[in-house]
């Protein structure tokens, strides 16, 4: 179950998950946490929690910037899927003003991750690039085309891309970009 590797990952570092907070899909898993100490909080039919309805329409007020500078007309459903993933992305990079840290990223505090701009700041998601491919001594293409989607986070400053291609997710961290005209 995703939240409890959440609460893994909490755990890890010190932290202890005493409360959870959801709407009423939420209510099936509460015999799941009930021996762990954690309190499912499930709000009625028509109540909200605003914490997490701030959150969703400020992902999504990202989501429509990002869509309003991409050239595309259509997007595939993983490049829709990838833009939610790389606008959470660069949300936990950075400090909040209610966060438990003044200067550290909720990233930052759960990963011991930093970003390094001049390693994860190279490209935007929609970017065209070029990525090497692993190849032979053959006369076959030795990059392919893929659309850039987010850093991995990782130190070596490794990106996630979409392949033209296969429509496949690839990590790389050797790719070329290629300035599109506008």
């Amino acid at each position: 179950m995703a939240i409890k590797q959440v609460i893994h990952i909490y755990h890890r570092r010190g932290f202890t998950v005493q409360n959870l907070h959801g709407d009423r899909q939420f209510e099936h898993i509460k015999k799941h946490f009930s021996d762990a100490g954690i309190t499912i909080n499930v709000t009625g039919r028509i109540e909200h929690v605003p914490a997490i309805e701030r959150t969703i329409r400020t992902i999504k007020e990202q989501i429509q910037a990002i869509v309003n500078e991409l050239p595309f007309k259509a997007f595939p459903h993983r490049l829709i899927v990838e833009m939610v993933y790389n606008v959470t992305f660069w949300l936990n990079s950075f400090p909040h003003n209610d966060s438990v840290h003044e200067v550290m990223s909720p990233r930052t505090i759960l990963t011991c991750l930093h970003i390094d701009h001049d390693k994860h700041c190279k490209l935007e998601f929609g970017s065209y690039v070029q990525i090497n491919e692993e190849h032979d001594n053959l006369m076959t293409a030795r990059t392919l085309g893929a659309i850039s989607l987010r850093p991995t986070g990782n130190t070596q400053g490794t990106h996630y891309f979409l392949s033209i291609n296969s429509g496949r997710w690839v990590t790389c961290n050797n790719w070329t970009a290629l300035l599109m005209p506008n």
